[in-house]
């Protein structure tokens, strides 16, 4: 698993690249809070284009970190997700909470 990120326009941009499952699910919330404390974003938009298969760790990982951005006040939108990402997120309803953006 790899977790690239960079902020734009107030706008934090993370990629998830690989397996997001039991045997990557601890490095990647790891990672994902250490790139969350960052200053300067408003919104985080995560990009599933390059994730290849996601279990219900994963879906732990992400309600995770939904929680903690919500709890301040931070929004976190879901971009291009893979053909698997999309049945997950549509099955789960983590739609409701991370909406799909274009």
């Amino acid at each position: 698993m790899q977790v690239k990120s960079r902020i734009h326009n107030d706008v934090l941009y993370v990629l998830l690249c690989g397996e997001l499952d039991e045997h990557s699910a601890t490095y990647t919330r790891i990672t994902l809070d250490e790139i969350f404390d960052k200053p300067n974003f408003k919104k985080i938009v995560i990009d599933l284009s390059e994730l290849d298969f996601m279990d219900s760790t994963g879906i732990g990982v992400l309600i995770g970190r939904y929680k903690r951005m919500k709890d301040k006040d931070i929004p976190i939108y879901i971009a291009n997700p893979s053909s698997h990402a999309e049945k997950i997120f549509k099955i789960t309803g983590l739609y409701n909470i991370m909406p799909k953006i274009i």
